[in-house]
């Protein structure tokens, strides 16, 4: 009987705290004090004067500007080479997720930042400087920019890709690399990076490659034919990639590509 009746007490103490605490929370809203919210108003409206204009422009073009930065990153810069050799390099080492790919994609930025250092401090010097001075106004900044952009991609292009895109593209022949389109010119050096890329993928593999076969052949000698070679080959390849210091070599190799 006491427990039944402690029971009870608690069930009524219970309901009357439910009671108080819906009654506070259906008080009028003017009761509470007043907390200040931010009103964010976004909308199209009349300029006063062609500079609001053309200052409204020019913050939409910045806008396009930073949405189009990740594609300006990975398609017209190192990037896409980087992080292709580097992917590579994981799949020939057979480790999967070791570096995990936080490490290669940051891996990667670092060194796209290392190698377009000098054409991003051409960009600053004579674009946006320049442009921030108000010495030039945006065409001309614009031009500015693209051409160090320009000279680096024609230096890493093949002329068999340019021209592949020069001719699917339907213009008049080019006659020096000013006539060339950049939008003719980002393809073909996408396809050139993506083929070199390639080419030294397939010089990384060999030496792994040659491990698996020894370790292979060896398992079938000794009739463990059960065994997975690939559970031995591996720290025989990790093994080798640490004595020659294969990080070392990789990253001076892929930096020294580029010049």
């Amino acid at each position: 009987m006491n427990r039944s009746g402690a029971i009870k007490r608690n069930m009524i103490v219970f309901a009357i705290i439910l009671t108080a605490a819906l009654v506070f929370l259906a008080r009028p809203v003017s009761a509470a004090q007043a907390v200040p919210i931010p009103n964010i108003n976004v909308g199209v409206g009349n300029a006063d004067n062609p500079a609001e204009m053309s200052a409204s422009l020019q913050i939409l073009f910045l806008l396009t500007i930073l949405s189009l930065a990740p594609s300006i990153l990975i398609m017209m810069t190192s990037f896409t080479r980087i992080i292709i050799v580097l992917s590579f390099m994981r799949s020939a080492l057979a480790t999967q997720h070791a570096p995990p790919n936080q490490i290669i994609i940051g891996m990667a930025l670092f060194l796209t930042f290392f190698v377009m250092a000098p054409t991003w401090s051409q960009i600053n010097q004579n674009a946006l400087q320049p442009y921030m001075e108000e010495k030039i106004d945006q065409e001309q900044a614009l031009g500015n920019a693209v051409k160090p952009l320009r000279e680096f991609m024609f230096k890493q292009t093949r002329e068999k890709d340019l021209a592949l895109f020069v001719k699917l593209s339907e213009n008049p022949r080019p006659k020096t690399y000013d006539d060339v389109p950049t939008m003719v010119l980002i393809p073909s050096f996408v396809l050139s990076e993506m083929k070199t890329a390639f080419q030294i993928g397939f010089m990384l593999f060999i030496p792994f490659i040659v491990i698996d076969m020894i370790v292979a052949s060896s398992l079938m000698s000794m009739g463990m034919i059960m065994l997975p070679p690939m559970m031995i080959s591996m720290p025989f390849k990790i093994l080798l990639f640490v004595m020659v210091d294969g990080w070392y070599l990789l990253t001076r190799s892929l930096v020294l590509s580029f010049q």
